[in-house]
């Protein structure tokens, strides 16, 4: 990559962080114009439709490539994470609830041993038990409120997301999927559900006012269809772990818009577990990072050298 355009994966980086870190915070907003599964299935069908048209436009192809997976990934990954997102929601704080969501790369990585052969080694049970152990502190098991049913609500979306997830590594295993293509597809797929859950579901109607619009308008455009391309933009030009950390950016940016807009205030549990489960995924960014340097190979003598 030329150098003047070296700082183009950064600013990525600083958008999609920032968008996908706000979102929570209109989330939380549009719930005071719709109920919450047909707030979750009018998100997904805009989505839907403004990656229809991303593909439209950048030429993508728009044909479905493996249909049982992508339904296995959109029932997961889009129908599942949703519903329990905007359930926890409603019952929680956007902050609290983006931290708990965001603890997916660990029940990620949990979840690769059994399934995909991918064992936790060395240090990296470091940052596990740094992680699990910010979620005890979050959760509070031995405090049982009515919080604990939010707490719950948003470790299970993360669970979701986590399974999506893993189901989409093994399909990129077997075959090659475009990835926009499948973001597309599961979108339209597990919207599907999402909608039959919001008619059979009884909900107050949806208060379609221009401040509802907006909001809607935003997170299907912005949200859905420019971050995934920002993502893909970005694992196609930096390395993984430098990647990971957007998704490390977007719970902070939740918890301090959350804390500026709506007021919210931790105990000291509770910011011990946060800063406990931004160690562990920290870490985990870490330890990849100097995994990859030692992959790296050595340029050969008399190479081209990198001048700053």
């Amino acid at each position: 990559m030329p150098s003047r355009h070296r700082w183009l994966p950064l600013l990525a980086l600083l958008v999609l962080s920032l968008t996908w870190g706000y979102t929570w915070i209109l989330a939380k907003q549009g719930l005071a114009y719709a109920p919450p599964f047909a707030f979750a299935a009018e998100r997904c069908v805009g989505g839907a439709l403004a990656l229809l048209l991303a593909l439209r436009l950048t030429g993508r192809p728009l044909q479905l490539v493996a249909p049982g997976p992508t339904l296995a990934i959109a029932l997961t990954q889009v129908a599942g994470f949703m519903a329990f997102q905007t359930w926890a929601l409603v019952e929680g704080g956007p902050g609290k609830t983006a931290v708990l969501i965001f603890t997916m790369p660990i029940w990620t990585l949990l979840l690769a041993w059994p399934l995909l052969g991918e064992r936790i080694r060395g240090r990296q049970w470091l940052a596990a038990a740094s992680t699990l152990a910010g979620l005890l502190l979050i959760i509070e098991p031995w405090d049982m409120q009515a919080s604990l049913f939010s707490k719950f609500l948003g470790l299970t979306a993360a669970l979701c997301w986590a399974v999506g997830t893993i189901l989409i590594k093994r399909l990129r295993a077997t075959q090659p999927v475009d990835l926009l293509t499948l973001t597309a597809w599961q979108m339209i797929l597990g919207a599907l559900p999402l909608t039959l859950l919001a008619l059979v579901v009884p909900e107050p109607a949806t208060q379609w006012t221009p401040s509802y619009a907006g909001i809607l308008a935003f997170m299907s455009v912005a949200s859905t269809a420019l971050c995934w391309w920002l993502w893909i933009y970005i694992l196609d030009r930096v390395p993984a772990w430098e990647a990971s950390l957007s998704v490390l950016g977007t719970p902070v940016v939740a918890i301090v818009s959350s804390r500026l807009l709506f007021g919210e205030e931790f105990r000291a549990m509770e910011t011990g577990g946060i800063l406990l489960i931004g160690t562990g995924l920290a870490l985990l960014s870490l330890f990849g990072w100097m995994a990859e340097r030692r992959r790296a190979p050595v340029p050969a003598a008399g190479g081209r050298r990198h001048n700053d």
